[in-house]
């Protein structure tokens, strides 16, 4: 399946020409709050259980988004780097999700195998970030949303 790419200055460009565009950003709560991009919203695909030990999926994952965001809305997906968000993408394209696009370099950037910065992440690029608990915009609250 075909997901559209984009960097995270070409998302931010597109969240600022598009105001019905979302960031949704796939990490887990804690980095959400460590730093996120400015007006993002946070639903975790996976929830990481500390070193050593496997990801679990978000079971709820798609029931949270389909509550807060309809089918047709402009998702741009985000994570650290972009792989769970590529993951993320997929899973909401299947459900029937039609503008959907994965932000390759995330919040932190992409890495090659030798560890070299391959695609600038939101942060590096000097992109409005966002710390602490966003109010509406936190896990708890868009899962709370019936």
């Amino acid at each position: 399946m075909e997901i559209r790419q984009t960097t995270p200055p070409e998302a931010q460009t597109t969240l600022s020409n598009e105001p019905g565009a979302v960031y949704l950003d796939v990490r887990t709560a804690d980095e959400f709050a460590a730093g996120h991009p400015a007006g993002a919203r946070n639903v975790p695909v996976l929830f990481l259980q500390g070193p050593g030990k496997p990801s679990q999926p978000n079971a709820d994952f798609l029931a949270v988004v389909e509550r807060n965001f309809p089918h047709e809305t402009k998702l741009l997906i985000g994570c650290l780097s972009g792989g769970r968000s590529q993951r993320a993408a997929e899973i909401l394209t299947q459900a029937g999700y039609t503008d959907v696009t994965n932000i390759r370099g995330g919040f932190g950037g992409a890495r090659d195998r030798a560890g070299q910065v391959v695609v600038e992440g939101w942060e590096a690029a000097g992109l409005p970030v966002e710390r602490g608990a966003t109010a509406g915009a936190t896990y708890d609250e868009l899962a709370s949303t019936k």
